[in-house]
């Protein structure tokens, strides 16, 4: 494939990507003046992954294990998570989503689907299929990349169907 043409491609693949990125910053904007984005992190991982202890919480942050106490402590305090007991090692400490946390992140997604059935809606059905097709081959192809850095998860596992 001629060089061109791969740079035509990557463009047009970093075009679309602008357009979700801005779609997931704006729905953390929303919530920023209730969570900060280390929190909101820690919260969609949570949501994807499952309860967390402390040791998880500060790898996937990047930072000491005092650092994701205090994290987590503030999320306490505002309710968006619940400490518990490891039932397999009561050394540990799990975090869980509460309720009101759950309701959070999934309000931060349904902003994102949202933005994103707007802009879909906006093509003509003939090019909302092929760009629909397309996606999916791209997410294929791409396989099961880690996603580093919760703040910009666009899909919670179970949610595909419906927003």
């Amino acid at each position: 494939m001629d060089q061109e043409k791969i740079a035509d491609e990557v463009d047009a693949a970093l075009e679309a990507a602008d357009v979700m990125m801005r779609v997931a910053a704006r729905s953390v904007s929303e919530v920023e003046d209730i969570v900060t984005s280390p929190q909101l992190r820690v919260l969609v991982m949570v949501a994807t992954r499952g309860p967390q202890t402390l040791g998880g919480v500060a790898a996937e942050l990047g930072v000491h294990a005092s650092n994701a106490t205090r994290t987590c402590e503030k999320l306490v305090r505002l309710g968006l998570v619940a400490r518990t007991e490891d039932p397999d090692d009561r050394r540990f400490v799990r975090v869980t989503l509460t309720p009101e946390g759950s309701a959070l992140v999934q309000r931060v997604i349904g902003h994102r689907r949202a933005a994103l059935a707007e802009v879909l809606a906006e093509m003509e059905p003939g090019e909302r299929n092929t760009a629909v097709a397309s996606f999916r081959a791209f997410a294929t192809a791409a396989g099961d990349l880690p996603s580093a850095d919760g703040r910009f998860t666009l899909l919670l596992p179970g949610a595909a169907a419906g927003m």
